[in-house]
C-alpha cells in the first residue's frame, strides 16, 4: 500500500507572511513615492475576497479532491513521493495553470470566475490575494485528471498547486523592476505579471504563466514590458464597486443576462457561455482582438509586434 505523507498546506502557512510583505511593501512604495499604486478600500477587498476564497476552498474544495481522488483509481502507474517526482508534478502542473490560465482569458464561462482577480485597478501584493469564491462551478479541476492517471497522487497534485500559488503571491507588485536576464527568461516575474494584468491593447491576453514563463515563450504568448508602454490596470470596463460580493459574481450576472436575452438563438446563448470574453454576435471583431486592432489602427508603425496583429483588421 502507497504511505502517502501528510503534506502541509503552504498557503495558510503563509498567511503571516503575506500580511508583513504587504506591509513592506506598503513602505517601499512610500520611499518611492509611488503610493498611488495602494488603495485602503481597493486592498481591503482583495483581503476578503482572499477570506472569501479560503472559505469557499473549505465548503466545496471535497469536490474538486474526490473527482481526483475517484480518477485516481484508474492511474496508469503508482509513483511515488520522492525529491524528483514531486519537481516531476511541479513542472507538469505548472504546465497545466498555464493552460487552465490561458482558457480562463478566452472562455467566458471560466473569465466568469478569473475576472475579480483582475478586477482591482492597482497592482500590489494585495492584488495577490484577490481570488475566486466560484472556481470550482466551471470544472476546470478536470485538467488535473491527466497528472492523477499518470500515477500522481491527489495529495501531491493539491501540494504542487499550492507551492505555485505562493511563488505567484511576489509577483504582484511595482516596487520591483526588471530582474536579471537569465532570471526573467525563466520564470515569471513581477514584469512579466504586470503585462498580465494590464489593459493596454499589446498586453491583453499575454504572460499566462504561473511559475516558468518558458510556456508563454514556447507556446507564442509571451509579451515583453515596455518603459515606453506603462501597464494600466483593472479590466477593459471596469467595475465601480468594493463591495465583494459585487466582485465576485459580477461577471456571471453579465454573462447569464447576455446568453438568456430575447431573439437569439441557442448557438448564439451557447457562445456567449464560451466565446471569449467582449465577444458579441452583432460585431464581426469584438472583444480583445478589436482593441488590439483599433490601437494598430491609431498606431501603424506598432503593427506585428509582439502581442499586436499586423493589420488593424485583426
Amino acid at each position: 500500500m502507497l504511505n502517502v505523507p501528510t503534506f502541509p498546506n503552504v498557503t495558510q502557512l503563509a498567511i503571516p507572511a503575506f500580511a508583513a510583505l504587504i506591509f513592506l511593501e506598503l513602505y517601499v512604495l512610500k520611499r518611492m513615492k509611488r503610493v498611488d499604486g495602494f488603495e485602503t478600500r481597493d486592498a481591503t477587498t482583495s483581503l476578503l475576497m482572499g477570506v472569501g476564497n479560503v472559505v469557499s476552498g473549505l465548503i466545496f474544495g471535497f469536490v474538486a479532491y474526490g473527482v481526483l481522488t475517484w480518477a485516481y483509481e484508474f492511474r496508469i502507474w503508482t509513483i511515488g513521493f520522492e525529491w524528483y517526482w514531486i519537481l516531476a508534478c511541479f513542472i507538469i502542473d505548472d504546465a497545466r495553470y498555464y493552460f487552465y490560465h490561458r482558457i480562463a482569458h478566452r472562455c467566458r464561462w471560466v473569465w466568469a470566475e478569473h475576472v475579480i482577480h483582475h478586477s482591482s485597478q492597482h497592482y500590489n501584493l494585495s492584488t495577490a490575494l484577490r481570488q475566486s469564491w466560484t472556481g470550482v462551478f466551471t470544472g476546470m479541476f478536470v485538467l488535473r485528471i491527466p497528472l492523477v492517471l499518470l500515477g500522481f497522487h491527489p495529495a501531491l497534485i493539491v501540494f504542487v498547486g499550492g507551492i505555485n500559488l505562493l511563488y505567484q503571491f511576489w509577483i504582484h507588485t511595482e516596487a520591483i523592476g526588471k530582474l536579471p536576464r537569465w532570471f526573467e527568461a525563466v520564470m515569471n516575474t513581477p514584469s512579466h505579471h504586470r503585462v498580465h494584468h494590464a489593459t493596454n491593447p499589446r498586453y491583453l491576453d499575454a504572460n499566462y504563466a504561473g511559475t516558468l514563463i518558458i510556456w508563454d515563450r514556447m507556446f507564442g504568448t509571451f509579451v515583453e514590458e515596455l518603459e515606453e508602454d506603462v501597464p494600466r490596470y483593472g479590466l477593459v470596463r471596469n467595475i465601480a464597486t468594493f463591495n465583494p460580493f459585487k466582485v465576485a459574481i459580477h461577471e456571471w450576472v453579465s454573462m447569464f443576462k447576455d446568453a438568456f436575452q430575447p431573439g437569439i438563438t441557442m448557438r448564439t446563448r451557447l457562445a456567449y457561455l464560451l466565446m471569449p470574453p467582449g465577444w458579441r454576435h452583432d460585431r464581426e471583431i469584438s472583444g480583445s482582438a478589436a482593441l488590439k486592432a483599433e490601437y494598430v489602427a491609431l498606431n501603424p508603425d506598432q503593427a506585428g509586434r509582439p502581442g499586436l496583429p499586423e493589420h488593424p483588421k485583426g
